[in-house]
């Protein structure tokens, strides 16, 4: 029984953690990284085919964004996870393929051009269909017998509508453990779901430290009073606000304080000003949002919709689907909020409302989520004077904020919050899902309060029955030097052959039972396989 780290760790993105029970092998999320890549991850020790089932915390790409690949690779197990993040799936996933899609072949114009060799997508629509054709709907709170000792339970952990902390009670012979993955824990008073529900007991405890070194420089109940002062600052002199907003979460939660706003007359002198909504997927997020089961939303929403009002509308609200749509926006000179993904400002049409934008002093790129090192966002928020978009050096003269108290991730003090929902100290915490700092001070916080905090890196495991670690691995930055990409491709094709040698390992270890002559063959054939290849 054991449980190996691949991805995530002393990372923020591309969680990503498998599971050994029985000889059997489970995955907890298969994220995308996203942002700058800072360590290196190990490659899968197994085929996807190998897989009983995969776990889902929530529908974030960084937590499900690499499923589809996995599909693509072999896998055909089920996937577990709420009803709402099947359905979050379900748009999430279908839009990352085409973004695949469209990136190769964008690279494959150049590449034609060059004369280099083509490329193909990392994964394509039709791997996105097969996963979604794999997912099994679970209600919150349901004990859910997945295989041959393996029972799995989600609970609310109040980060994105559907989003689960995963629980799994593991039986080998006679021993059992309990290990829980918190996914991303929510913050609290978040509008329009509910706050994180507790687990009250675990042996080992996988907990998120996105914010493990710092607390949230506002309260939540700030949040619609500045986002009303920074509309009001921008439409006064004539300008935009432009929020680069994820699709799914962020931009229902804006929607929301921009109906209170508006139902309140917090901006004066522009009434029913205009707001666009200009992300495909976040119109289709939306529609999920409003046709979800109500017991997924918190008391406040469910008042809101008991009075006879649409809790993520008002009036003034367009949805901008097409490209043309989309490119209307900037030819209109009326004062407006463009609500735009994606949130880091990685990609999608944010980037064009950045380019009409940034350089116009009134003005105003309002940040509300987190913006991980070495994106876009990041590196506004840090005071970049110029960026380049679509080739075009952009001068940084427009007023860039951040709108505290609007993260969806609990801080330092909403991890420790829940942590202490425990009746009992977990026997082990390990730490993930934050950047290297932010790992280490919790871990050391953790460690001050009296738990046993470890932070694995991608390649370690541990014994979950004696609690040993089995596997030690270290940290190995990437080299973005120019010289080191070579190196970077060697290291990653002698890890997949020591993927490969731990994958011939685990089976010899199995064939204990196996007749003496089969044993005998397989131990000539690997004999023969090392002769030639030790000089």
């Amino acid at each position: 029984m054991k449980v190996q780290f691949i991805g995530a760790t002393h990372e923020v993105t591309g969680s990503c953690t498998l599971l050994e029970v029985g000889g059997r092998f489970y995955m907890v999320d298969c994220g995308m990284e996203q942002g700058t890549d800072v360590f290196q991850n190990i490659p899968l020790p197994i085929r996807p085919a190998q897989l009983e089932a995969v776990f889902l915390t929530h529908a974030h790409i960084d937590h499900s964004g690499m499923i589809p690949k996995l599909c693509k690779d072999g896998f055909k197990g089920p996937i577990y996870a709420t009803h709402a993040t099947c359905d979050l799936s379900n748009i999430m996933l279908r839009d990352s393929a085409h973004i695949q899609e469209s990136e190769a072949q964008w690279q494959n114009r150049k590449a034609e051009r060059s004369g280099a060799p083509a490329v193909e997508p990392t994964y394509t629509l039709a791997d996105a269909e097969a996963a979604l054709r794999l997912m099994r709907r679970c209600n919150y709170g349901e004990m859910i017998r997945v295989g041959e000792g393996v029972t799995l339970r989600l609970t609310d952990i109040g980060h994105l509508l559907g989003s689960a902390a995963i629980e799994l009670w593991l039986t080998e012979g006679e021993e059992t453990r309990k290990i829980v993955f918190s996914g991303d824990v929510g913050n609290q008073n978040q509008p329009i779901i509910n706050d994180p529900q507790f687990v009250e007991e675990t042996d080992y405890l996988v907990l998120e430290s996105t914010y493990g070194n710092r607390n949230h420089p506002g309260q939540r109940g700030d949040a619609v009073a500045d986002l009303a002062f920074w509309i009001q600052r921008a439409f006064d002199r004539g300008g935009n606000v432009v929020i680069p907003s994820f699709a799914v979460g962020r931009t229902q939660e804006m929607l929301y304080a921009i109906r209170e706003i508006k139902q309140k007359g917090m901006v004066k002198g522009h009434p029913d000003f205009p707001v666009y909504v200009d992300s495909p997927l976040a119109v289709e997020a939306t529609g999920i949002f409003l046709q979800c089961d109500t017991s997924c939303l918190d008391p406040e929403t469910q008042a809101v919709l008991r009075a006879g009002y649409n809790p993520i509308w008002s009036p003034g609200v367009t949805l901008s689907v097409t490209a043309d749509e989309s490119k209307a926006i900037n030819f209109d000179k009326t004062p407006k909020v463009i609500l735009s993904a994606s949130g880091m400002c990685e990609a999608g049409r944010i980037r064009h409302h950045l380019k009409h934008n940034l350089w116009r002093e009134e003005s105003v790129v309002l940040f509300v989520g987190y913006q991980a090192e070495g994106s876009l966002g990041r590196r506004l928020q840090e005071g970049a004077k110029t960026v380049k978009l679509f080739g075009e050096e952009i001068a940084v003269n427009a007023e860039i904020a951040t709108l505290n108290g609007t993260s969806g991730h609990a801080d330092q003090a909403g991890l420790i919050r829940w942590l202490r929902g425990f009746q009992v100290m977990p026997k082990t915490v390990f730490i993930n899902h934050g950047d290297d700092d932010s790992v280490l001070e919790f871990k050391k916080l953790l460690q001050g309060a009296g738990y046993n905090a470890e932070d694995p890196y991608s390649g370690t495991e541990y014994d979950l029955i004696t609690g040993k670690m089995t596997i030690y691995a270290e940290g190995k930055k990437i080299d973005r030097s120019v010289n080191a990409k070579g190196t970077q491709r060697a290291q990653a094709v002698f890890d997949e052959l020591v993927a490969a040698a731990e994958e011939l390992l685990r089976l010899v270890k199995k064939r204990r039972s196996m007749t003496n002559k089969d044993n005998a063959k397989l131990t000539d054939q690997i004999r023969s396989l090392i002769n030639k290849w030790k000089n």
